[in-house]
């Protein structure tokens, strides 16, 4: 394969991984070739460049990144302004454990009610995931951002699986209003709105 001379991510235009890489470049403001992909028929070039045969994919001249969570650390220490994570050591480990829970519980979630939204694996799922989001109701409630007074990583893995809420099926209680608040601020900043695609738009409407 011809070496590529732009930053060029492979993403699939609905899945949350793919959306928080596109959140992360969109907050750096890089300029990237986007090759939307669908999931289930990948192009040859992908499937010779990752070895998963998964999305996202980032190729960066010679370096090819296959994992999210690889990815959006890769793109800021590549660039470095705005930070999106912490300087101080402790309190980066503590946001890298917050990315961490995010994954497997959130995340894991959002994939098993992808995976067969109409079966009794995908009804625990919601219910689960809507308990383990409005349990840090408080934590949305300290700060402007989670965690918090900038835009972090964090945010950038959070934003997605809000956003898809209303497609899983997921309705917020009453007492998730700082999560809503949370919410409508994140939603309406520029750099969110400006990396939605198309499916992604139509899943608040």
């Amino acid at each position: 394969m011809a070496r590529r001379s732009v930053m060029t991510l492979f993403s699939a235009p609905s899945d949350p991984w793919s959306h928080r890489t596109r959140i992360v470049l969109a907050e750096k403001g890089i300029s990237i070739e986007l090759v939307n992909v669908d999931p289930q028929r990948l192009p040859e070039d992908l499937l010779d460049l990752n070895p998963y045969h998964s999305v996202p994919t980032l190729v960066d001249r010679d370096l090819v990144l296959y994992d999210s969570r690889v990815i959006i650390e890769y793109l800021d220490e590549r660039f470095p302004h705005p930070p999106l994570m912490p300087i101080d050591p402790v309190t980066r480990a503590q946001f890298r454990v917050a990315l961490y829970r995010v994954e497997r519980d959130w995340y894991g979630l959002a994939h098993d009610i992808d995976a067969d939204p109409h079966g009794k694996a995908a009804a625990h799922s919601r219910k689960v995931l809507c308990e383990a989001i409005c349990a840090s109701a408080e934590v949305f409630r300290a700060k402007p951002f989670f965690l918090s007074d900038e835009f972090s990583l964090v945010d950038a893995s959070i934003a997605p699986i809000l956003w898809r809420l209303p497609a899983y099926g997921i309705e917020l209680p009453a007492q998730a209003q700082p999560i809503v608040k949370y919410m409508n601020f994140i939603f309406s900043r520029p750099t969110f709105r400006s990396c939605l695609s198309p499916l992604e738009r139509e899943m608040r409407h």
